[in-house]
């Protein structure tokens, strides 16, 4: 049974490592476990914008527990205390926080994160992740394997984040190109100059605190040119979109155009 108290993503974060990640948004447990053992480093259990809730990222967890050593990393559907600490008790260790705007969001993300005296997490004796009472340590070490990832995805986050970078217990901060592109005027081209220019000086600016820099790209040549440049966790595909692409070709062999 895998140790709660290690995350693999934090371990391997901490090192020079490109990270690759795959977008989970079907709300399918069996996508989860199939992506889970496909070789990916990290996976991103979506609830901003798929129908997943608190229910079914309990069933993702255990799915990719079995499926694989791919780490779990759950995007809330906003930056709420009452949403960590649910998240956290039922087992998630590491969490995307989306739409971030400055440093005093960030500094609330970390603390709902930890336990008092750093932080506002409620406590709950018997849960998910203390294996249900069974971690006699969980408390004390449980904020070593937790894992916040920081999403910047408007112009104003991206000019606020080295010194989001910089908050304590931030241990990425990951650019939205398609809400940054939108925020931008370039809605639906996030491939537009202005835009890559804006992740340019995101990336620069997370750098320079020492900190890992994530993107989601699912352009294979793009993403590894992003690795090159300095991104060190970037998503390269996406359930939805993979199985829309495959079920498409499909067709096209037998009703070509």
């Amino acid at each position: 049974m895998k140790n709660p108290l290690v995350n693999p993503l934090k371990t391997a974060a901490a090192g020079t490592d490109k990270l690759i990640g795959y977008w989970l948004t079907t709300a399918s447990p069996m996508v989860t476990e199939i992506a889970a053992g496909a070789g990916f480093d990290w996976l991103l259990i979506d609830m901003e914008h798929s129908p997943n809730e608190l229910g079914d990222v309990v069933h993702h967890l255990r799915a990719a527990a079995a499926g694989g050593d791919a780490e779990p990393v759950v995007r809330m559907p906003v930056n709420d205390a009452i949403m960590v600490k649910r998240l956290l008790d039922a087992g998630a260790r590491s969490l995307m926080f989306p739409n971030v705007q400055n440093a005093a969001e960030a500094r609330a993300a970390v603390a709902a994160t930890r336990y008092p005296p750093e932080g506002i997490r409620g406590f709950a004796s018997v849960s998910r992740a203390s294996r249900f009472g069974r971690l006699k340590d969980y408390a004390q070490q449980a904020h070593q394997a937790i894992y916040v990832i920081i999403q910047v995805e408007t112009p104003e986050a991206v000019a606020n984040a080295a010194e989001i970078a910089a908050v304590d217990g931030v241990d990425c901060v990951f650019v939205g190109p398609n809400d940054l592109a939108a925020n931008m005027g370039f809605l639906g081209n996030s491939a537009a100059p202005e835009v890559q220019q804006k992740i340019m000086e995101a990336l620069a600016a997370i750098r320079s605190k020492g900190k890992r820099a994530g993107l989601l790209n699912y352009n294979i040549a793009s993403a590894q040119q992003m690795f090159d440049a300095g991104f060190g966790l970037i998503a390269v595909g996406g359930d939805s979109g993979s199985i829309a692409r495959a079920m498409d070709d499909l067709v096209t062999n037998f009703r070509p155009a």
